[in-house]
């Protein structure tokens, strides 16, 4: 069963006005920030892989999902369970910070052909690409969905996106990564500290649901869109990806490459569209 534990925690906080004058302390909640070990197990062997901090909470949908996408594991099959350690060495607390991968295959993978260590921050999230080149050399290829949408579908996005966040209605400090369908209905939302985090709890739940590829999908972030958002969500087959905020350079040049819609500063009724404009639906074009 996956953690419970508190994903939010309480605190108490002094607001402070321009002018000095200082209101009485009150109760506030902080989003939860703790380091999630994972650990990939086959056999007898067993490999410290990765550690991420995390928002507590759908832990192994994001273990999952941070398998996937980095290529480690290729399908729903290729994991046989996902558990929280129970090595007597760890107290009850940290048991929920470590979790156990235990792969179908007979021998763990050769991971040091990523090229890195997987050591995570909820700040920037797996870093250290070489190139857009070795993201492609590792099989990603470009989108082949084109199924399209129109633009007030898109604009519709936010305004969910807002309404589901709960987590962040009563911190203020979580990123969300919502799943659409074409339609404009949310299918799933999941939250963290991390943006990556958020990207590989969604992506983690689509995998161990059998849902992956989500070729007919379109994923919005909360914040800005990455060089490694762009990655995550064209590992799970979504040719859409929208942003509230902007994308990066790399993120646009990688989404070209894979033949990605991407969306930026998608606020109020409209929006950027950096590339992939062959899956929207235009009624008239000013110039």
């Amino acid at each position: 069963m996956d953690s419970t534990r508190a994903s939010k925690t309480a605190a108490q906080v002094i607001r402070v006005r321009a002018d000095g004058v200082r209101q009485p302390a009150r109760r506030d909640y902080l989003a939860g920030e703790e380091p999630l070990e994972i650990r990939l197990v086959s056999g007898e062997e067993m490999r410290q892989l990765a550690v991420t901090m995390r928002t507590p909470g759908s832990d192994f949908e994001l273990a999952a999902g941070f398998l996937f996408a980095e290529g480690i594991v290729q399908n729903r099959d290729a994991i046989q369970s996902i558990t929280y350690c129970v090595d007597r060495d760890l107290s009850e607390e940290q048991r929920y910070n470590v979790v156990n991968v235990t792969l179908a295959a007979d021998r763990l993978p050769d991971v040091r052909a990523l090229e890195r260590h997987f050591i995570v921050s909820s700040a920037c999230g797996v870093c250290g690409k070489a190139s857009i080149d070795a993201v492609l050399a590792r099989g990603l290829r470009p989108l082949t969905s084109r199924q399209t949408v129109t633009p007030s579908v898109i604009t519709g996005l936010t305004d969910q996106l807002r309404q589901a966040q709960r987590l962040f209605e009563v911190t203020g400090g979580l990123h969300a990564v919502a799943l659409f369908d074409l339609n404009g209905t949310l299918l799933a939302l999941r939250e963290d500290v991390g943006r990556h985090n958020a990207m590989d709890k969604l992506v983690g739940w689509a995998l161990l649901q059998n849902h992956v590829p989500l070729r007919d999908r379109i994923v919005l972030v909360s914040g800005r869109a990455s060089f490694e958002l762009v990655q995550k969500a064209a590992a799970a087959g979504i040719p859409t990806l929208c942003a509230i905020s902007a994308p990066s350079s790399l993120a646009v040049s990688l989404a070209r490459r894979l033949d990605m819609t991407l969306i930026g500063f998608l606020r109020d009724e409209h929006f950027n569209l950096y590339c992939g404009e062959q899956r929207l639906t235009f009624t008239a074009q000013h110039g």
